[in-house]
């Protein structure tokens, strides 16, 4: 494992301490940092990362907080405070 990716493991970690802990911007900070590593390193993130994270405002996700999460056919919808929405597959069998 690189050192790029053990920062952004870190720093998903960081940024879920600070999301639960209620200090959003500063989960924000770690979740544009994150994605700058990645960007620099050429990396791709952990689906995980991604899943908890918003494209648009870089808030970390919390369902029930910040995030509205939604079961529709066949997939899940992460709709956030910012109105950004993503959608997911699932098999609901």
């Amino acid at each position: 494992m690189s050192i790029a990716t053990e920062r952004i493991d870190r720093l998903h970690e960081l940024a879920r301490e600070a999301a639960a802990a209620g200090d959003d911007e500063r989960a924000r900070r770690y979740v544009r940092r994150a994605r700058r590593i990645a960007e620099r390193n050429r990396l791709r993130l952990p689906r995980q990362f991604v899943r908890y994270t918003c494209d648009r405002c870089d808030a970390y996700l919390r369902p029930g907080a910040n995030a509205r999460v939604r079961l529709r056919d066949g997939h899940v919808v992460i709709t956030c405070d910012c109105g950004e929405q993503e959608r997911y597959p699932y098999d609901g069998q």
